[in-house]
């Protein structure tokens, strides 16, 4: 019998296209661009917008709306009568067959270490969705290293005594039980806690648990999102590299991205959208306070590469590398956060800040600091693409992919993909790498029993064929996105975008041709009315068949409401109350 391969799949959060070296960032990343080198890299790859959303479709093989996250838990509290119907739980739901699950009923040992974001209560845990060994972060982020001074203070360090938006408590489980870190003071990962290291370091002790199983090891960084912290020598590296502000870096990035072919010479990069101030009008001390932000959030891509090492070195220590499918990815576009400028729900983060953390430029980045760096940054790394996370353009959801499986030779080692693909992609090329068969094989959306619930087939496609061949993987077939109502549609060479004028768009479908203009600079509606009326009538197929509700765009500056008794999915904050109120190994009754 030929010997199953291994599945690692690693994904950073909040990373922008450009952000890693063979991507054509400045930030050293030897490790990756060392897998890149032996593998293959996509030039258009794609995620939703925002980061759970992703988490869903990966592990789930279709659409977010399909599997609960057709909006994410942290905004139904914006609008909670629209979002009260099924597929916007706010967490993956049992509409869908998890890809851990079919892996472990397969004889694969399933392990994952990092970022959940996928579900608080007992039963949507990673111990409930088919991992044998789980470490996982519970919330959207945290405190890299462990700490939270505002619930520190609480009784036991157990409670907040309010949700802050923006700051959430360093939650973690173990195989579905409380963990309680223990704070890293010391800022320095060889003296404790340290996001991207105590994931990788735990995610390889469960793999020496494997028992001659073939692995699935799911490695979630939660880094470089914010709060950005690293260690001093790690940012350190950057000091001054960025001293002449986002735009010259942007402007270097989509250079180096043309001179490796990532993308077309004269490619025109959308101009930037922001409402923070432009790099000449601030202040000596703005820009210098910019500029270390800035480098913090290198420190944290360099170490997530240096994480990436060790794992890599334990798998030629095992002696199982060129047996492993290693894939590396970001979850959505780059972050380009501004508490500062949100009315809404900005003034209770910034008092947070104020009250109980150091921001003085020398602590910036250590264990008790805070800060972002905002959408001038974000979209110096998601050139030429438009606009940031949070958002179907391009800078939203076209993020670096690296694939490596030497088994697979159908691209020369180091090849750039200018194929078409997305995160459904991962769990069907996964299956049929294993030699795994999902439980519903039937067309047109019908559920089929599985585990006890009814499960939607998935609608991504198998990478097998390119991997092997360089056959297309969607060809012509459309594929759609919706997260907060914004709407987008791809279908070969042409997308749609839908957003309103107060959200940066038109109130009126937009036409781009993606083969010459990445950038969605022109606007192409007017030019070809019968393409723009097929995809959207795609699009218009796309809602009926995911169910998404589409509608008014949702209004991120309006403050949070309470959701009702009967919300589906329930309410998080009090999930994460009910979390912080128990001890470590206990469990609460959510």
């Amino acid at each position: 019998m030929t010997k199953r391969p291994n599945f690692l799949i690693i994904v950073a959060d909040d990373l922008g296209f450009s952000d890693i070296g063979c991507y054509g960032s400045e930030i050293q990343t030897p490790v990756l661009d060392q897998l890149a080198s032996e593998g293959i890299r996509f030039s258009d790859y794609h995620t939703a917008a925002v980061c759970s959303p992703t988490r869903s479709m990966l592990l789930s093989g279709t659409d977010c709306h399909l599997a609960g996250l057709g909006i994410m838990s942290e905004f139904r509290t914006v609008d909670p009568e629209r979002y009260n119907v099924p597929g916007h739980e706010g967490y993956m739901n049992h509409d869908i067959a998890a890809l851990p699950e079919l892996l472990q009923d397969a004889g694969y040992f399933t392990a994952m270490a990092g970022k959940w974001h996928l579900g608080y209560k007992n039963d949507f845990g990673p111990h409930s969705r088919g991992f044998d060994r789980s470490f996982a972060m519970l919330p959207g982020c945290a405190n890299h290293f462990g700490w939270e001074p505002a619930w520190n203070k609480e009784p036991g360090g157990r409670r907040p005594a309010k949700f802050v938006p923006g700051h959430s408590a360093p939650l973690y489980t173990e195989d579905g039980a409380r963990y309680m870190p223990t704070p890293n003071t010391e800022s320095d990962p060889a003296k404790g806690f340290y996001s991207s290291d105590t994931y990788v370091e735990t995610l390889m002790r469960y793999l020496d648990q494997r028992d001659g199983k073939p692995f699935f090891a799911f490695l979630p960084f939660g880094a470089p999102h914010y709060p950005l912290q690293c260690p001093k020598a790690d940012r350190d590296k950057y000091a001054g590299l960025y001293d002449d502000g986002p735009d010259a870096l942007r402007l270097r990035r989509l250079e180096s991205l043309q001179k490796i072919g990532m993308v077309a010479h004269g490619t025109v990069a959308h101009p930037v959208v922001a409402t923070t101030a432009e790099w000449e009008t601030m202040t000596t001390e703005e820009q210098k306070m910019s500029s270390k932000a800035m480098e913090i959030f290198a420190g944290m891509v360099d170490g997530i590469d240096q994480a990436v090492g060790k794992i890599i070195d334990y798998l030629k220590r095992i002696g199982e590398l060129d047996n492993t499918v290693i894939m590396f990815m970001s979850d959505n576009g780059a972050e380009a956060a501004a508490w500062e400028g949100n009315a809404a729900n900005g003034p209770d983060l910034l008092k947070t800040i104020e009250t109980y953390y150091d921001n003085s430029y020398d602590n910036l980045g250590n264990y008790n600091s805070f800060c972002w760096y905002g959408p001038r940054w974000a979209q110096a790394s998601t050139a030429p693409g438009r606009l940031y996370k949070a958002y179907n353009t391009e800078g939203g959801i076209r993020v670096p992919l690296i694939v490596r499986y030497p088994q697979l030779s159908g691209h020369e080692p180091g090849t750039i993909s200018h194929t078409f693909a997305t995160c459904m992609d991962i769990m069907p090329t996964l299956l049929d790498l294993a030699g795994v068969k999902h439980p519903n094989q039937l067309s047109g959306g019908q559920k089929v029993p599985y585990r006890g619930q009814m499960v939607y087939p998935m609608r991504g496609k198998s990478w097998v064929p390119h991997l092997a061949s360089k056959a297309p993987i969607y060809g012509e077939e459309p594929v759609g996105w919706e997260m907060f109502g914004r709407g987008a549609m791809r279908k070969g060479k042409w997308k749609i975008n839908w957003m309103s004028k107060k959200d940066h768009g038109k109130g009126t479908w937009e036409l781009h041709d993606l083969s010459r203009d990445p950038g969605e600079t022109l606007d192409l509606a007017e030019q070809y009315p019968s393409k723009l009326k097929e995809l959207v009538d795609d699009f218009d197929v796309y809602v009926k068949q995911t169910g998404t509700v589409w509608g008014l765009p949702l209004d991120m500056t309006q403050p949070r409401r309470p959701l009702p008794a009967d919300m589906i999915g329930g309410d998080p904050i009090a999930d994460q109350r009910a979390w912080m109120a128990v001890g470590r190994g206990e469990r609460p009754r959510v």
